[in-house]
């Protein structure tokens, strides 16, 4: 079972809640709390997850779910609703990059995501969540406009399928074409035999006379 697949089954199922995306991520700044013990670098995994209610009213949370060294359970460690989403800063709206940041009413956080794809799902099922269920929307800065209602992940498949078809049929229309030519000159050919045996066989009448 993936790592999302667990979140999932044990953080939300038993909440009647499904998990629509999540993202593995570290921060790129370091929070020193003082009387709080912190950890070596590598000690835990944090994910943030995006979650909806099976039930109607449809409710969007926002959670920070860590799984920290040596278990294979996954614990909540924050919660947010949409409500207290305020920003998603994308960082660089011009390129792929795996760099986000959250503003949510009480805090703040700056993370890197494994991936820049893995960031980008994560944005683009967030902002397509978003446009579905909530009513003050949070904003999205510094994103790139395929991940705010352009291509979606799945046109982009949907268009890189068809540009293969559009390419196969393009290039079965190149190889008729070919063949059609060939067939043309096969034919000029087997038309100039012809002939050549149609006047041999005059010239060999004409010298038998």
């Amino acid at each position: 079972m993936s790592a999302k697949s667990a979140i999932n089954k044990e953080v939300f199922s038993p909440h009647d809640e499904r998990m629509l995306a999540a993202v593995q991520v570290k921060r790129r700044t370091n929070k020193k709390i003082p009387f709080l013990p912190t950890g070596g670098q590598g000690d835990y995994m944090t994910f943030i997850c995006l979650s909806v209610t099976n039930k109607k009213p449809t409710l969007v949370s926002i959670t920070k779910v860590k799984q920290f060294q040596g278990s294979s359970a996954f614990v909540k460690r924050s919660h947010w609703t949409i409500d207290q989403l305020q920003e998603i800063n994308g960082i660089d709206a011009n390129r792929d990059s795996p760099e986000f940041d959250l503003r949510f009413d009480n805090a703040f956080d700056q993370w890197v995501a494994g991936s820049a794809g893995d960031k980008c799902t994560f944005i683009q099922v967030l902002h397509h969540t978003c446009q579905r269920h909530c009513a003050g929307k949070p904003k999205f800065v510094n994103c790139q406009s395929k991940l705010l209602g352009g291509n979606s992940i799945l046109q982009s498949a949907t268009d890189s399928v068809t540009s293969a078809v559009q390419k196969a049929s393009q290039a079965l229309n190149e190889r008729g074409e070919r063949l059609g030519r060939a067939e043309d000159k096969t034919a000029d050919m087997m038309n100039s035999a012809e002939q050549f045996s149609v006047t041999a066989q005059k010239l060999a009448m004409k010298h038998k006379c």
